[in-house]
């Protein structure tokens, strides 16, 4: 993997949130591929439950400053960075005061889920593809984590399509096992993406308005698959089957190196 270019863009990832099977696994996949001579890039939300001073998140002012459109609102785009600890790898944080500084991540007090959970993914998506391009950074792969993360794919391929330097890029989408609840409002959040340019025919998986919503965009919209949980619902396998792209089998936290990279190397790129 030496000097190939990964970005890896999670919904969750430890240890700036509790372990889960995505958030050990978009910290595990980045550390090895380190490890391996990659050079990568990780981003994340920034969302309000992370303690910056404990994690020693600090805000990057040179790649700060602009504004996101997202549904025909200005929203001024934040972005920190902070290093994990030992590893020698720094983590890119998605910010907005509107979208993320808030004492929970997905849902509020009662356990609903935000309402504009739609918006904040479309806005992840665009500030995450708004700083690489700042960086000026080309990366060989894109690996999505996570289903705040799921509008990259599609964003990449249609609102960034013409942009050079996503040109040679592939996209892999870790499929994991989501539980199949509503996210959002399907109808506002089919409006507000196609506020983008985005033709509806590519946004049929949202009107189901689930979990696996999501995941399909981002599958369907992906180069490559790998199914990051041992068991996946038999609508996401059957969707991904019917798709003819390279798919990975699930390989545990402490088996996958060698099956990711041969993947990366010889399927994806």
């Amino acid at each position: 993997m030496k000097d190939k270019r990964i970005l890896f863009v999670s919904s969750e990832l430890a240890p700036y949130l509790p372990e889960t099977e995505v958030s050990k696994m978009a910290f595990e996949v980045p550390k090895e591929m380190h490890h391996k001579g990659a050079q990568i890039r990780m981003f994340m939300p920034r969302y309000g439950v992370i303690n910056e001073r404990r994690h020693q998140l600090h805000e990057v002012i040179r790649l700060s400053g602009m504004n996101l459109i997202i549904n025909d609102m200005d929203m001024p785009l934040i972005i920190k960075v902070a290093s994990i600890p030992k590893e020698r790898m720094q983590v890119y944080f998605i910010d907005n005061d509107e979208y993320f500084k808030r004492k929970s991540v997905y849902t509020d007090k009662d356990g609903k889920l935000f309402e504009d959970n739609d918006e904040r993914a479309i806005f992840f998506a665009k500030g995450v593809v708004e700083t690489v391009k700042k960086l000026k950074w080309a990366p060989d792969i894109i690996h999505v984590h996570g289903w705040m993360a799921s509008l990259l794919p599609l964003y990449l391929k249609e609102f960034y399509k013409n942009d050079p330097l996503f040109a040679e890029s592939k996209i892999v989408t870790s499929a994991f096992n989501y539980e199949e609840n509503d996210i959002v409002n399907k109808e506002n959040f089919i409006k507000k993406i196609k506020f983008d340019s985005i033709s509806e025919d590519k946004l049929k998986p949202l009107e189901n308005g689930n979990g696996n919503c999501l995941l399909k965009i981002a599958i369907e919209n992906s180069d490559a698959i790998i199914k990051g949980s041992e068991e996946l619902s038999n609508d996401i396998t059957k969707y991904i089957e019917k798709l003819k792209v390279p798919v990975l089998d699930f390989h545990p936290q402490d088996d996958f190196s060698e099956a990711y990279i041969n993947f990366y190397l010889n399927k994806v790129l």
